[in-house]
């Protein structure tokens, strides 16, 4: 049964109500102008995988949301499942995974500088806990927000926001999450918000101060997510994707290496549901521009966009590994 309803997204850290069908107790929402795909809602973040993906398809070509009907839906299966388990068109997600067969296993397996790092920060004072959402993390995630307007080259999202607007941030998938902390002294100076996802946990947020980056903070709060899984008895820990469509080397990826992170490729099938969409797969046009544009062309975005943003501000350093995946 399918039913008309609204869901909140967040969009540029700014949330907002769109228009959703509701299948199998899944949101599908869609996106785009020309060309409209249905994507599940907060897929990523789901603990579960579609289930009867051909009946959500034939009600999607019966329905139309807020007046749009979709000429593409997408979704992907959710690890450990790997091999395509339908005869749809598919294509590959590249995600970044850590596979679990212990924390002792993971952290043997790392470089000897990415040991040190975690040890260090311990060393200079950090400790580690996971703490429940109250009032007073909030206040310490404002402070982080705050402490550059520019991360990765790109202007963060969630600086100066309110103590409001950060608690509602913040409360998405709240019963299934983690917050993992990283203190100097009072003061907090990194945090990792885990969300258990089935089999596995994906980070949703890593995000720690510039000024105590000689402290170490993201090296000693991934290390606490792995030992944090590895006690769940969880197969997978996520964090994002890998690589995005033709995006060369990043600092984030490179990040991700070193500690410990792989490629997983998982299915993700796309089933046209008009005309166009049949033309616009074939074309590859459903594709996001990484996937569309040559590497060298991403590069010079990339550059020009990093300039652009030094211009703009005065921002020093920058730590945050929120995902940024975009042009």
């Amino acid at each position: 049964m399918a039913d008309e309803t609204f869901v909140e997204v967040s969009i540029k850290g700014k949330w907002c109500a769109v228009p959703a069908l509701n299948l199998g107790g899944k949101n599908i929402v869609v996106n785009g102008r020309w060309l409209k795909i249905a994507t599940i809602h907060d897929e990523q973040w789901l603990d579960s995988a579609l289930e009867n993906p051909d009946s959500c398809i034939q009600k999607l070509k019966e329905f139309k949301v807020d007046g749009m009907r979709p000429d593409i839906f997408t979704f992907a299966q959710k690890l450990p499942a790997t091999k395509p388990q339908y005869a749809y068109p598919v294509e590959w997600d590249s995600i970044a995974a850590i596979r679990l067969p212990s924390f002792g296993d993971w952290w043997e397996k790392l470089p000897q500088s990415t040991r040190k790092n975690a040890r260090r920060a311990a060393n200079r004072g950090v400790v580690v806990g996971v703490r429940e959402l109250d009032d007073e993390l909030v206040r310490g995630i404002v402070e982080l927000n705050n402490d550059s307007p520019v991360r990765q080259g790109i202007a963060f999202a969630h600086y100066g926001k309110s103590f409001e607007q950060v608690q509602k941030d913040q409360s998405t998938h709240k019963h299934r999450s983690d917050f993992i902390c990283a203190y100097l002294g009072q003061e907090l100076i990194g945090f990792l918000k885990l969300v258990y996802c089935g089999e596995s946990a994906a980070i949703l947020q890593l995000i720690t101060k510039s000024s105590h980056y000689d402290q170490r903070p993201a090296n000693a709060l991934l290390a606490a997510a792995v030992q944090r899984c590895d006690e769940k008895g969880l197969s997978y820990l996520v964090y994002g994707q890998y690589r995005y469509g033709n995006q060369p080397k990043t600092s984030l990826m490179e990040f991700k290496i070193r500690h410990g992170f792989e490629e997983v490729l998982v299915p993700r099938f796309h089933i046209p549901l008009t005309t166009k969409g049949k033309i616009a797969l074939t074309l590859k046009l459903h594709r996001a521009r990484v996937g569309i544009l040559p590497q060298s062309v991403i590069s010079i975005g990339r550059r020009v966009r990093v300039e652009w943003y030094k211009r703009r501000s005065s921002a020093g350093r920058c730590s945050s590994m929120i995902e940024q995946p975009k042009l």
